[in-house]
């Protein structure tokens, strides 16, 4: 076995989430993944913590959407429910054997589905802010989306373990050395009321007065890398042209241009799949504002992969989620929704941080 899956397994465990004894962990994963869910097994019996795992599969994910009917779209298994209410931490496993499974399935089901969630979405994110609720999700290195970045296995492997330190001696050490720098820029936003974003992709204002930038270092996502806040809802104004696609629930949405009114997406327009962008962002009434600002910090990882997992946090972009934000900012915003689109910043851009120049061509200035 790979010895880098056991030291991403360790680093989820004993880092991410910090399992203690005792601890209820529930593990959700594809089944291609089982290599990687086997050794977050092992290190969470180590850690003293007790563990259910459940698997899924893209198979059975677009069987559900071809024939599920309306009442089985909204129906909440219990199961389900009780992991939101009860569990310590989740561990999410990504992988797939086809990223595109559900591209011909209806996306007003996968809508309905979202807003039918949405009470366990905010309940999730409620527990999290608490810290009742511990949980990180990874990328176990498989060959779909080894093709969606344009990479064989192998090098897909090794992009995977060097942007989650897995290939290093002490992985723990690196991420705290993050956690520290970042700390830096999260202390100097502290009281800070309004923010400026130009470039040719974009010209947008915000306010973030009362709102709390969170340093991101591997304890949610891993790899990580980034700060984020949730705007106040209805701040937000100008245009933004987003320089990636976007995919979610198997569908790639590319050419994606948004313009804001007083916080509101009032204009999108999308060069693919245009529909199913309106479709989502039609979930509800929070899903066309903006839950969630950030800035990628991960300098490490420069290429672009179709996966929101590491290209959110690319050095020199940044990204902002409409729907659903973070208690812990101070996010009011409530959806069903939480979906990241990715501006580049590293030419000619530049971020104000109440007149003061805080970031240029993709680099902090402070």
């Amino acid at each position: 076995m790979d010895p880098r899956i056991k030291n991403l397994a360790n680093i989820l465990v004993n880092y991410s989430i910090q399992v203690k004894p005792g601890d209820w962990i529930v593990v959700n994963g594809n089944a291609i993944a089982v290599p990687l869910i086997n050794e977050v097994t092992r290190a969470i019996l180590e850690a003293g913590g007790n563990y259910n795992v459940m698997l899924s599969s893209d198979e059975t994910n677009e069987t559900f959407y071809r024939h599920a009917s309306d009442d089985q779209v909204k129906w909440i298994s219990p199961i389900e429910s009780l992991v939101y209410e009860k569990a310590d931490a989740t561990i999410g496993i990504l992988a797939a054997t086809n990223t595109r499974s559900l591209t011909g399935t209806d996306p007003k089901k996968q809508a309905a589905r979202g807003l039918a969630r949405r009470g366990l979405m905010q309940q999730f994110m409620e527990r999290s802010a608490s810290g009742s609720l511990r949980w990180v999700g990874a990328q176990y290195p498989c060959p779909a989306f080894a093709q969606e970045a344009d990479m064989s296995l192998s090098a897909y492997e090794d992009f995977v373990y060097s942007a989650t330190f897995a290939d290093q001696a002490d992985p723990v050490a690196k991420w705290r050395e993050v956690h520290a720098q970042q700390q830096i820029l999260v202390d100097w936003l502290k009281g800070k009321n309004e923010v400026v974003v130009r470039g040719p992709h974009i010209d947008l204002t915000l306010s973030i007065k009362d709102r709390t930038f969170i340093n991101a270092s591997g304890d949610k996502n891993m790899p990580d890398g980034e700060i984020f806040t949730g705007p106040v809802e209805e701040s937000v104004n100008g245009w933004v042209r987003f320089t990636y696609p976007a995919l979610r629930g198997g569908m790639e949405v590319d050419g994606v241009e948004f313009k804001f009114e007083n916080g509101k997406v009032t204009h999108a327009t999308a060069k693919k799949n245009q529909e199913y962008l309106l479709t989502q962002l039609d979930s509800d009434d929070g899903s066309r504002y903006l839950g969630e600002f950030a800035i990628g910090t991960n300098y490490g990882i420069q290429k672009f992969t179709k996966n929101i997992l590491f290209d959110e946090k690319i050095g020199g972009t940044l990204h902002m989620a409409v729907g659903a934000g973070y208690p812990e900012t101070g996010s009011k915003n409530q959806s069903a929704v939480h979906w990241d689109f990715i501006c580049d910043m590293r030419q000619d851009s530049e971020v104000l941080v109440d007149g003061e120049l805080f970031y240029k061509n993709g680099a902090f200035q402070i």
